[in-house]
């Protein structure tokens, strides 16, 4: 059964986050997200009718119907089920929430090893394209795919379930960005090791955030910068950012109730930077880099956030290592919106052949 990795690029604008959601809903009232107000504290907005992906009606043994949201995973899994016209499931590295951007996100599924349905017809009989998005459907495909295999009236005109590996991943790039919407786009596709989990083979992995300062609003690329109206103090900002690096408990870096038994992490590398704008205008840009060896839950949007308060002279550069020390989410600085939030990469062990 061959293994595909997927590397994957979008505009976590209008999606609802990377993971699948499928809430409930009844005919009056939207389901809600997770959004970052103003003051950096999390709320819940209404989804919007365009981060809707499916109305799933209601299922066996449930009164209430099911919403399918637009996430990035759901979205790309769909494009590939109806390449490969199977059931598969799509396994992402890092659940990204709604609004956060990524360039590097990793996922990877497994599929037939060829068109096995097709050689045991004799090519004599489609199979129809599945195109599901829910995995509490996937025996339903299967029974589609088997309704197909029984049709009695024997026309050849199409192929069967899988992408074998001899047929080319370049051809399957290209077929899946196909099936793909504007805001999300496979950048490579590479054949794994059957047993590669992109969640937990994972060594590393890099997100930047890029603020946008001055009084003037970003046009161009205002989708992925947060606006700081007041000028920041960069030397600053990456003398605290040093303090970050290395093996800490990070718990005061995290949103409450983030789920995880153990708050320590290991930062390999925290930089702030001034960059190029998109726009020429008075305004500048400073991005950080933060890669480590993995994050909890909001941690590099407080880490920025807290960056930015080093930044306008709110806090001192001493104050990180008490932060850390403190073991208190209130110590630390606000969680900045996801606006300015990108997942740049992730990265492997070699051995399993699939490393950047």
């Amino acid at each position: 059964m061959p293994r595909y990795k997927l590397t994957i690029a979008y505009d976590g604008t209008d999606f609802c986050g990377w993971q699948k959601q499928e809430p409930y809903v009844d005919s009056h009232t939207l389901p809600r997200a997770a959004r970052p107000g103003a003051d950096g504290d999390v709320g819940d907005v209404p989804v919007q009718d365009a981060m809707i992906l499916e109305q799933l009606g209601t299922r066996e043994g449930e009164t209430r119907p099911r919403l399918a949201l637009r996430t990035v995973q759901a979205v790309v899994e769909r494009a590939v089920r109806e390449i490969v016209r199977e059931p598969i499931v799509l396994q992402g590295s890092s659940r990204t929430d709604a609004g956060v951007h990524a360039f590097g996100q990793v996922a990877a599924f497994t599929c037939s090893p060829r068109d096995y349905l097709g050689e045991q017809l004799g090519e004599q009989t489609p199979v129809r394209d599945v195109g599901v998005v829910s995995d509490g459907i996937a025996a339903d495909a299967l029974a589609d795919a088997s309704s197909a295999a029984s049709d009695s009236t024997g026309q050849a005109s199409g192929r069967g379930m899988g992408w074998p590996v001899e047929r080319g991943v370049d051809r399957l790039l290209r077929a899946v960005n196909s099936r793909l919407p504007d805001d999300v786009v496979v950048r490579a596709i590479e054949v794994a090791s059957h047993d590669f989990d992109p969640t937990n083979d994972t060594v590393a992995k890099a997100y930047s955030y890029t603020l946008h300062v001055g009084e003037m609003r970003a046009l161009r690329d205002r989708r992925f910068v947060h606006q700081v109206r007041e000028q920041l103090d960069v030397a600053a900002m990456q003398a605290a950012a040093q303090h970050l690096v290395g093996e800490h408990d990070f718990v005061s870096f995290a949103a409450l109730h983030h789920g995880r038994l153990t708050t320590v992490r290991r930062i390999f590398s925290c930089d702030v930077r001034q960059v190029e704008s998109a726009d020429a205008t008075s305004t500048r840009r400073v991005r950080i880099d933060v890669s480590g060896s993995g994050f909890l839950y909001n941690m590099v949007r407080i880490i920025s956030g807290t960056l930015v308060e080093v930044g306008r002279g709110r806090a001192k550069v001493s104050d990180v290592p008490a932060m850390i020390a403190a073991k208190d989410r209130r110590a630390a600085g606000p969680t900045l919106p996801p606006t300015g939030l990108c997942l740049e990469w992730i990265r492997y062990e070699k051995a399993l052949g699939t490393g950047h």
